[in-house]
């Protein structure tokens, strides 16, 4: 079908910003300029397929493309393009694709400098040791700073900026340098043909038609169609159906060499079978070592999908197993809760992961769902030695026999402005926060905290952009376990403890966060015909509670006249019903109830 490429003529790179500094568009202009893409068949956001991605413009599938590019030097090129997520929750699509390159643009915003997100990427793509391109986009726009940012650049992330190629990605300049730096500045990968088959797993996907397609970069030898795979992690054998390359379009070739990135197909039936960062060798005539760095993904944040008609039990069902098809990081358990019925406990990578996954449920299968609480995996350590992972709060085991319980911590980097700066340290002392550092770069601070991920996953995000007026930045990694003071408080509603209600939280907040949660539950459940206590406990001890008094009906109404004693007898009449009715009354809690009661603000 075509001559082998020649890897001198390679160029494999990513595209690496914060959200919104303009790497979508500019993939999208370096795909135009090369006339990659029929002009007809050009749009905004080209390499992002998802409506989700193009309504909030954002990245959130690592996408590829190959290009074609004769450069000024007469020779003919082949430049293969990873676009990758800029979000923290698909970090781990970021780490793998990166690993599949040799080199990156970073992409900076000239208005606005430096961010959190371009940080952290940077940071992944200096681990994989990648030659980077400094990038200054948007210098179309008056409030451009070229020299700031360059000299931030330099003094913030520590590498040269001083050739940084000046781009307008929405009007077109500089984007022809910007594929001549490629070019140039860039390494050709490395590899060898005669060895035996390692690819690298860089991405999978579901098709209707296909099966599961795989993404992969050759790492040495020859893939070719016909041939049969194996998947190291796993060991499972397939026959290759296809193999090609995007332009953006599949287009199908006869062969993969070292240093090429393409896509196969091999009647793979579930994204499951495929991990991604895993290493595809032959059958027969293998490579003997995998390629380091593989490690699944683990999801962080746990939270109940219940739909709000129990009739469409099934359906969430059958949606999420479609959902699972095409996303291996998202896990799913059936669970059943009193209040609320049967539903899903289900695993994420963060809380933007969470709010994708529940909007195209809501979206693409028109289900209305319930959310409870999201919350983190604890390590109950038990008396025995042995410990437990907890999902879910309502699983917590007897005290008892507990001898104590770690939470997962982050290490959270925010870059802010100055005048914020003391707000943010507020907030961050108030989520149970121990500050690591505080340095600098320009008018700008950046803050690096050591935080539990429990105090995030609730609302941190929302109170850091509305205490900075949205002008901070925020992005975190894991740390690891430490052991803390923690409990677990359930809410009773008239002596009946309510399951979907039950939080993890630390000891010496309990009694603030249980008062906050009986006073929105009284507000939130209607009134019955008996009166209803509210309580918030830890173990057997009730640390807060409200009461919501009965409905009146006037019994002695039809009394006249002065007859104390018959009063009286109603009166105490209706006392016992009322009693007789609390004791086999069932409360009725509205599910606007727990929505609510769930969002917690401060």
């Amino acid at each position: 079908m075509r001559a082998m490429t020649d890897l001198a003529k390679i160029r494999n790179f990513s595209i690496v910003a914060h959200i919104d500094h303009g790497k979508s568009t500019l993939a999208d202009r370096l795909i135009q300029e090369t006339g990659t893409v029929a002009g007809r068949d050009m749009k905004e956001q080209l390499l992002d397929s998802m409506d989700i991605e193009r309504e909030r413009g954002i990245t959130i599938k690592a996408n590829t493309v190959r290009i074609d590019y004769k450069a000024d030097d007469g020779q003919d090129y082949v430049l293969n393009l990873i676009d990758t997520p800029g979000h923290v929750d698909f970090a781990y699509e970021v780490s793998r694709s990166m690993k599949a390159v040799e080199g990156s643009l970073l992409v900076v915003d000239s208005t606005q400098g430096v961010e959190a997100q371009t940080l952290a990427n940077v940071y992944q793509a200096i681990e994989a040791d990648h030659e980077i391109v400094p990038v200054l986009n948007k210098i179309d726009l008056p409030a451009s700073d070229c020299d700031r940012v360059a000299e931030q650049i330099e003094d913030v992330i520590g590498i040269d900026a001083s050739g940084a190629i000046q781009v307008s990605a929405k009007t077109g300049v500089g984007i022809h340098e910007t594929l001549e730096a490629i070019v140039n500045e860039l390494p050709a990968p490395k590899g060898d043909r005669d060895a035996p088959l390692k690819a690298m797993l860089v991405d999978s996907w579901y098709d209707a038609y296909l099966g599961v397609i795989v993404l992969i970069r050759v790492i040495d030898g020859v893939l070719k169609k016909g041939e049969r795979i194996k998947m190291m992690s796993t060991h499972a054998v397939y026959p290759v159906d296809r193999i090609g390359v995007f332009r953006p379009q599949m287009a199908v070739i006869d062969e993969l060499g070292p240093g090429e990135i393409g896509f196969l197909t091999a009647s793979i039936k579930q994204v499951r079978d495929t991990r991604v960062g895993d290493t595809v060798t032959h059958d027969k005539r293998g490579c003997e070592t995998p390629l380091p760095g593989f490690k699944p993904a683990q999801p962080v944040v746990f939270c109940g999908l219940f739909p709000v008609d129990n009739a469409e039990f099934e359906d969430l069902r059958t949606a999420i197993e479609k959902l699972s098809l095409n996303d291996a990081s998202f896990s799913s358990e059936m669970e059943t809760s009193a209040a609320l019925g049967f539903g899903f406990r289900c695993g994420f990578l963060g809380l933007l992961h969470l709010e994708v996954i529940r909007d195209r449920l809501e979206r693409e299968y028109g289900i209305e769902l319930i959310t409870t609480a999201p919350s983190v995996v604890y390590h109950v350590h038990m008396r025995d030695g042995s410990m437990k992972e907890l999902h879910n709060p309502a699983d917590m085991p007897d005290l008892t026999l507990v001898d104590h319980i770690e939470e997962p911590r982050i290490k959270a980097t925010i870059l802010v402005p100055d005048e914020y700066l003391g707000d943010v340290l507020k907030l961050c002392q108030d989520r149970r926060g121990i500050q690591e550092d505080l340095t600098y770069a320009g008018s700008r601070a950046m803050v690096v905290y050591d935080l539990p991920l429990n105090e995030v996953v609730f609302d941190f995000y929302d109170r850091l952009k509305s205490v900075t007026k949205g002008y901070a930045s925020f992005d975190y990694q894991m740390i690891g376990y430490r052991e803390d003071y923690l409990v677990k408080m359930q809410v009773l509603v008239n002596e009946e403890p309510v399951d979907a209600l039950s939080v993890m939280v630390h000891r010496d907040r309990a009694e603030m966060r249980g008062r906050a949660m009986v006073e929105k539950l009284k507000d939130l459940i209607p009134r019955h015909m008996f009166k209803i206590p509210i309580q918030a406990a830890i173990g057997g001890r009730v640390v807060a509670r409200e009461t919501l008094s009965a409905m009146r009906k006037d019994v002695t109404a039809k009394c006249y006249g002065g007859d104390l004693s018959r009063k009286r007898k109603l009166l105490d009449k209706q006392k016992a019903g009322k009693k007789k009715m609390r004791q086999f009354g069932k409360v009725e809690i509205p599910q606007q109830a727990f929505i609510s009661a769930l969002k917690m603000d401060d």
